[in-house]
């Protein structure tokens, strides 16, 4: 049985990105929810499966139905950072594919930071690395860029590269936090965190929420909006903590970018529009690497010189990314609101023209979990 294009998404919304006051994580994830559903025209009373997974909270799913007043067939809750959403879509198109449930919802929301004003996480340092005194998960996202630059030569300058463009998308995005503007020499000045990575090569800290709803695709036309159908879905585990990563320069995402481009019977080069989690900087590169749009050690050429940002070869990370636009903890339901607008021509100013197939990519954990989701118009079914 393929899921070919037997799901859509037909609803998507963000709320309270950037700061929150006053607002917990789970108003914000509700808030995001209401958007959803508005955007797609349905009641929440029809909404019989749900998704999510809440930074702090480890029944988040029970909450979740709590609070919206649900009674859901299914509750799923599965927990494997950042990539968990993207794996939501692929329970979610299961479900509707066998008739278990007819509207799945898929949310994520953080206060992080008016909160708290730093990453909050229920993990504990492994108890192996702990002895170092790493910075938590920053310091093993470092160790990957240390690693592929003294293996294939990547440079400093094209880490700074990463951030420069998405900061130019996001000089395009007004939903986005960070829109002043960033040169390369601005990245490479910033403060040093964890070498080689410095402030301007790491994610923000914000709140925000974002939320999907997805249907069979028989039924994904009778909405306001054109629906976004999932064409294909992948996943990649490799470890959980980085001092088992068996090579620090390749991801799971060569295994659920391979599986999912399978799966939708696409090859890299037709993708029009990418959107990546870029956690870090060196987060972009091994994953244009792993996802076949580049070789391996050839992603810091790739990204070079404008190469993904607004009028260079392709484009990554269309609204600012988590590098500039928004990233409260989990930033893998933003990969899919942002595909989804992109391919509903929707996206104001950073449109790509004739977009018709999107990936959105999530990683979880320390480059632990990766999940790619192929999306696609109508005109790719």
């Amino acid at each position: 049985m393929s899921l070919r294009g037997k799901a859509a998404i037909v609803g998507a919304a963000l709320a309270g990105c950037g700061e929150a006051h006053g607002k917990s994580a789970m108003e914000i994830t509700i808030e995001a929810v209401h958007g959803a559903l508005a955007d797609a025209g349905i009641a929440l009373g029809e909404v019989d499966a749900i998704a999510t997974c809440q930074p702090l909270d480890m029944l988040s799913g029970l909450t979740l139905a709590q609070e919206l007043g649900l009674s859901p067939k299914f509750t799923m809750n599965n927990r494997i950072g950042g990539s968990s959403f993207l794996s939501h879509t692929l329970w979610a198109a299961m479900l509707l594919e066998l008739r278990l449930a007819d509207t799945v919802l898929i949310c994520y929301g953080s206060n992080q930071r008016t909160a708290s004003g730093k990453l909050m996480t229920s993990l504990g340092l492994p108890t192996y690395e702990a002895p170092y005194r790493p910075l938590f998960p920053l310091s093993s996202y470092a160790l990957a860029a240390d690693r592929h630059m003294t293996q294939f030569g990547t440079t400093r300058e094209q880490l700074a590269d990463v951030a420069v463009a998405t900061r130019a998308w996001a000089q395009k995005n007004p939903e986005a936090f960070l829109r002043d503007p960033l040169k390369r020499e601005d990245v490479i000045a910033s403060r040093l965190v964890s070498d080689p990575l410095r402030v301007r090569d790491c994610c923000l800290v914000t709140d925000g929420g974002g939320a999907i709803v997805m249907r069979r695709a028989e039924t994904a036309k009778d909405h306001p909006n054109p629906p976004v159908y999932l064409l294909g879905g992948g996943e990649g585990t490799t470890h959980r903590d980085i001092s088992e990563m068996a090579d620090l320069t390749v991801t799971g995402a060569v295994q659920s970018g391979q599986t999912a481009m399978d799966m939708a019977g696409v090859r890299p080069a037709e993708i029009d529009v990418v959107q990546l989690y870029d956690a870090f900087t060196i987060n972009v590169i091994l994953f244009l690497e792993d996802l076949g749009f580049c070789r391996k050690g050839e992603g810091g050429a790739f990204v070079a010189d404008g190469g993904i940002a607004p009028g260079g070869h392709l484009p990554v990370n269309t609204n600012g990314g988590g590098l500039s636009c928004v990233h409260p903890g989990m930033y893998g339901i933003f990969t899919l609101v942002e595909a989804v607008r992109q391919l509903r021509g929707d996206a104001g100013a950073r449109q790509i023209g004739g977009a018709e197939l999107a990936l959105a990519h999530g990683n979880g954990g320390v480059l632990s979990s990766q999940v790619t989701n192929i999306l696609g118009t109508e005109a790719t079914l």
